[in-house]
């Protein structure tokens, strides 16, 4: 090979080692741009994410998202807010007022000693009754069940006054109501179970369907206001707690509910006269 050949061959040669040069550095260059762009979306994914967990941490639910949410009243209630619940003859003239809380021991004494008699007193015209549910044990002893069982007594209240009085008288019951501090009424399907002991809510899968989703929890915790605030307007703070013309109805040298059948249809037939 001539010299001109060789130094033509070599020269081609250099020619052809930078211009791969130059498309590796090409392709490098586009590699590092495609690392930097995944790692920007890397960091915005990450971000976001971070971003989604700590809205959805914040975000409220259980109880505090029933404060928040749409009221809604059961049927055979009355009132701005659903928190009237009056029940019995249209004749009755007087009205008692009862002030109960789902897991109060002393108000399941009450129905479990006095339930009947009230009952009866219901049945024969003597008054109306006008329940008002308190939600104040969920403080004292840490829990949902007050809250839980009144949402679940407004179920079976849209379904009829009977199954609501029917209901109310089960979980007070000796069967099935628990100890102050065991949260049992915090369960649904424990409430559920309760329910199937009452004939117009045994398999109601509307009533289920209501306590499972907590239909009537903003309802719920509205009348455990009305309570407190009812509390403050007529001087009393625990449950049962019996009203009468604004007055309290109390057992014989107590300053308490009755807790018998006579004391509390002594005490009944004194405010009647009135």
């Amino acid at each position: 090979m001539s010299k001109r050949n060789s130094q033509t061959a070599k020269t081609a040669a250099r020619e052809r080692l930078r211009i791969e040069r130059e498309r590796e550095a090409k392709r490098a260059k586009t590699r590092r741009q495609i690392i930097v762009a995944c790692s920007i979306v890397g960091v915005l994914a990450i971000a976001g994410g971070i971003g989604y967990a700590v809205v959805q941490a914040n975000k409220p639910d259980g109880w505090d998202a029933a404060q928040d949410a749409k009221l809604v009243k059961p049927a055979n209630t009355s009132g701005k807010d659903g928190t009237t619940v009056v029940l019995g003859k249209d004749s009755a003239k007087k009205t008692l007022v009862m002030y109960e809380d789902p897991r109060c021991p002393a108000c399941a004494a009450f129905e479990q000693a006095v339930g009947s008699t009230v009952d009866k007193g219901l049945e024969d015209g003597k008054y109306k009754i006008q329940f008002v549910g308190a939600t104040f044990i969920d403080n004292n002893v840490p829990g949902v069940g007050s809250k839980n069982a009144l949402s679940a007594l407004g179920a079976a209240l849209n379904v009829s006054p009977e199954a609501f009085l029917e209901y109310k008288t089960a979980l007070y019951s000796t069967k099935y109501h628990p100890s102050e501090t065991e949260d049992k009424f915090k369960d649904d399907d424990y409430l559920i179970k309760v329910a199937n002991s009452v004939d117009a809510l045994k398999d109601n899968k509307k009533f289920q369907t209501a306590v499972k989703k907590g239909t009537y929890d903003k309802w719920a915790l509205v009348m455990g206001e009305k309570f407190d605030a009812d509390g403050k307007k007529y001087k009393f703070q625990g449950t049962p707690t019996l009203l009468m013309d604004g007055k309290k109805i109390t057992g014989s040298n107590s300053d308490s509910a009755p807790m018998t059948p006579q004391d509390f249809t002594t005490a009944i037939d004194a405010a009647l006269k009135k």
